[in-house]
């Protein structure tokens, strides 16, 4: 079977939005390195749900997380993209955040929180430097809640400080970003694999 891969795009524009998107640019650059490696993606825009605030799985009627959470837990690889926004990722990136938090009481009968055996890796786009900063948040953020970090696995672009060009109005992609994008693809699925054919131990192993 193939591995699964969930991406969640953070931008702020809703699917309708005429304006471009470059997080879903550098996400389909993410998804066609991935499938070189048998990896099949699925896409969620997340300011087209009503992910309400909380630390909860479930935060009652009307709250779409639920179902994305099922999507996530049925993946083998998480992808967290972001847009940098005040030089932190974007609001809704930071809701999947604390919503994920629920993660560190829901365990197996060996003390495994869910998330167990899945790899996260991450994408960043801006305007301004901050990509750093903003890897350094998610991976934090998803090794905490039991998600597993790949090497070198996040791809980003920035442009120049007080800059309008944005990553999807660029003709060509850099060398570099298509480099970063590879070895992501590279690393993220071969960790993917090892980890679905074996799964952490638990308390009792």
């Amino acid at each position: 079977m193939p591995l699964k891969a969930l991406a969640l795009n953070s931008t702020l524009k809703a699917g309708d939005a005429k304006e471009a998107s470059s997080t879903e640019r550098m996400i389909g650059l993410i998804d066609k390195a991935m499938s070189k490696h048998g990896v099949v993606t699925e896409v969620i825009r997340l300011a087209d749900f009503n992910i309400k605030p909380g630390v909860t799985s479930d935060e009652g009627e009307g709250d779409d997380w639920p179902q994305i959470r099922a999507k996530l837990l049925d993946a083998d690889i998480l992808l967290m993209a972001t847009p940098i926004w005040l030089g932190q990722p974007s609001s809704v990136c930071k809701r999947t955040q604390e919503r994920m938090d629920a993660f560190l009481d829901e365990t197996d009968d060996q003390g495994r929180m869910v998330s167990y055996g899945r790899v996260a890796a991450v994408a960043v786009v801006g305007n301004e430097d901050g990509a750093h900063h903003v890897s350094a948040e998610l991976y934090q953020a998803l090794n905490d809640v039991g998600f597993t970090i790949p090497a070198n696995a996040v791809a980003y672009w920035v442009g120049e400080a007080m800059g309008s060009t944005n990553f999807v109005d660029l003709d060509k992609v850099p060398e570099v970003v298509t480099k970063a994008v590879d070895m992501l693809a590279r690393n993220t699925a071969h960790l993917a694999g090892l980890l679905k054919a074996k799964q952490y131990p638990g308390e009792a192993g």
